[in-house]
């Protein structure tokens, strides 16, 4: 059997002869097909066509070197092959239990004709629902480092189009509400960046395996032709590395629809390397409550004095919250040293192992184990990381020598405002998406994985998928969260979360903090959501640590809309998206891990909006309990946005439910078998 397996394998690669103009592969289905190919001028192009039709028309690939002339024409096709993967892997948490990973690879080898005679390799992967290619650049002669000013990688779409975008390089680094423009309309955008062409078919750009370099954006150039973009570094190159290194994949998702936009996440899971940390049943998904919104409510501070939050006094009352409803976790921030004085502009008063004198951690540590809670850590480091680095290893070690299984990473400061120490010793300013703060992430997460510990990162680098090949990075957040509805500076809009889920989304998991069921921010400023709408995010924004954001007096004032939340997961066995169009509402269901229940979260813009949810996914000849929480009669996002009903029904496969979303509103229904 192995040998036949062998053997059936080996005949899917194919070569072709050297010195080809044109070269193509197929993805398995033959729904997509991508074609690369040289000019006049020997330059390298590629384009993509979905069923036929083009989608990606001729766009350039290539490099801008620091220090050596560009990569950019006069090259030939030496070589290439074709194989064809397909297999399954497990998840050990996610949307999603198990994963289909089925494409096929066109690897090329092309050379210069000019006298440099510097070669690279194109790796190309075709699935049906998207494509994922590569440059793989030799090691240097005599050791030097290859140092890229810029890559030459285009996009040139074959329609205009609505596009959804956050700018990049603006001071609040990714925290930005979206632009919704035509294609045309697009400046410097973030990954990923979502658009809905004129012909109905629906690409989203990003990138995946962002390992030891800079993180790419996407400007226009000119009509609908983008460009990649790679974020700067303060010594010159926005990459240096030595010896031969593969780039990270640059990523185009193609569907026909927003439900199968969305179902094409996994790309960027199955464009990385698989589980490098082996042994991973320590990592485990969980909901928690903290010792935080109270400080974006200015009711309380992370900094010492007589409003300071993260007390003894506080973190044992919430043990005890958290004991009592059966929430696993519970976040304190606040903790340490380090939050007096202007801690935003430095960070170099952080101690990440000396608490507040008013904060007694072996005690709290004691008392958490006792209830059955696990405190999640918090290293704020103003995107200092030369301090956090320094410190590093003994601070994860005071979290494990406490039981602390998991820690929230934060890095605010202002765009390009990272100190980085350099190769001379000095302190250099980066950016978040740099290639130093790729290599930073990856360090936390691996000297966090040492000791057993999860990461969950905010301010943080974008998200491409190395969820996968270290599991122990369970989140991050990487867009505006809820603690903008705190500060009202403004506040999340309705829309938002419907533009959210296809763009930030695509990316993986984010710690949006939901649940503030008392729908009140700073100075008793109203939230643009419905109470029915908090309990949808859960199952809607996806993450594997979500937070019970509110505090406790307002859950107890809420026990309806608590009840939800104490009892909704946070890992799926799958995950389907039941009805949706991007920028206007979602609906979609997930099936608890491990159990037969199901749950269905939907969301609309700031427009009423009326959704048939087919149950056509539950098991057939099985009945089911739905709780169904909605929007009431008066409901609205804002003053009335506590109107909520819940109710049950008894149901069945085929079935169909009627609901009314109301303006900025939603629901949510939890199924379980009878």
């Amino acid at each position: 059997m192995l040998v036949r397996f062998i053997a059936a394998l080996s005949l899917l690669f194919t070569a072709v002869p050297a010195m080809a103009e044109a070269v193509s592969v197929d993805s398995p289905g033959k729904v997509l097909k991508v074609t690369l190919d040289l000019n006049g001028e020997g330059r390298l192009h590629y384009r993509v066509d979905r069923l036929g039709k083009p989608v990606i028309g001729e766009s350039q690939l290539g490099f801008l070197f620091t220090d050596q002339p560009q990569m950019l024409r006069n090259f030939e096709i030496v070589g290439q092959r074709i194989r064809e993967q397909d297999d399954t892997w497990t998840t050990p948490w996610g949307e999603d239990r198990t994963i289909r990973n089925h494409y096929r690879e066109m690897i090329v080898d092309v050379s210069e004709k000019s006298p440099l005679r510097r070669r690279m390799v194109i790796e190309i992967r075709a699935y049906d629902d998207g494509i994922g290619f590569r440059y793989r650049l030799p090691a240097r002669d005599s050791g030097k480092a290859t140092n890229i000013a810029e890559e030459l990688t285009q996009f040139r779409l074959a329609h205009d189009g609505k596009a959804w975008w956050a700018p990049a390089f603006e001071s609040n680094r990714e925290e930005y509400l979206y632009n919704a423009t035509q294609v045309s309309g697009i400046a410097t955008a973030q990954t990923p960046l979502t658009m809905v062409l004129t012909d109905g078919t629906h690409v989203s750009i990003h990138e995946a395996a962002l390992v030891d370099y800079s993180g790419m954006n996407v400007a226009r150039v000119e009509g609908t032709l983008l460009k990649a973009v790679l974020t700067p570094s303060s010594t010159g190159a926005k990459v240096s590395r030595t010896g031969e290194f593969t780039t990270p994949w640059r990523m185009v998702t193609i569907t026909p629809d927003a439900p199968s936009l969305y179902a094409a996440r996994n790309l960027v899971l199955n464009l990385n390397e698989a589980n490098k940390l082996g042994d991973v049943s320590w990592v485990k998904p969980r909901k928690y409550v903290g010792i935080w919104w109270g400080m974006h409510l200015d009711t309380q501070t992370w900094a010492s004095g007589a409003k300071h939050g993260a007390t003894t006094e506080n973190a044992l009352k919430l043990i005890d919250f958290a004991a009592k409803h059966k929430i696993p976790g519970m976040l304190i921030e606040g903790w340490n040293i380090g939050w007096d004085g202007d801690w935003f502009a430095n960070g170099w008063d952080f101690s990440f192992t000396k608490p507040y004198p008013d904060f007694d951690m072996p005690r709290i540590a004691a008392y958490a184990r006792k209830k059955g809670v696990h405190i999640i850590g918090h290293h704020e480091t103003s995107a200092n990381i030369a301090n956090y680095e320094a410190q590093l290893g003994g601070a994860m070690d005071y979290y494990r020598a406490n039981g602390i299984d998991a820690v929230k990473t934060g890095y605010v400061s202002d765009a390009g405002g990272v100190q980085a120490r350099g190769a001379d010793g000095q302190i250099d300013f980066e950016w978040h998406e740099g290639q130093v703060m790729s290599r930073h992430h990856l360090k936390v997460v691996t000297e966090a994985a040492k000791r057993r510990i999860m990461v969950n990162a905010h301010e943080p680098i974008k998200d491409t998928g190395l969820r996968r090949t270290y599991p122990n990075w369970v989140s991050r957040e990487g867009q505006r969260g809820m603690e903008y509805n705190a500060w009202g500076v403004p506040k999340n809009p309705p829309v938002y979360d419907t533009e959210l889920f296809f763009t930030r989304m695509m990316a993986g998991p984010m710690d949006y903090t939901p649940g503030i069921v008392s729908l009140k921010g700073r100075g008793d400023t109203d939230i643009l959501s419905t109470l029915a709408r908090q309990l949808a995010l859960y199952v809607v924004i996806y993450s594997p640590v979500q937070m019970a954001a509110d505090l406790q007096e307002n859950y107890e004032a809420s026990p309806v809309a608590f009840d939800f939340i104490k009892q909704v997961p946070v890992d799926w066995d799958e995950t389907r998206v039941l009805d949706a169009t991007v920028g206007e509402h979602v609906v979609v269901a997930r099936k608890e891990r491990g159990r037969p229940d199901w749950y269905v979260g939907g969301v609309t813009d700031g427009s009423a909006r009326n959704v048939t949810v087919s149950l056509d996914f539950l098991d057939a000849g099985k009945s089911y309990n739905a709780i169904i929480y909605r929007d009431g009669p008066t409901a609205e996002a804002g003053p009335k946005g506590k109107d909520m009903i819940r109710e049950s029904r008894v149901v069945r496969r085929g079935d169909r439910v009627e609901l009314a979303m109301a303006p900025g509103g939603g629901f949510a229904i939890r199924l379980s078998r009878r």
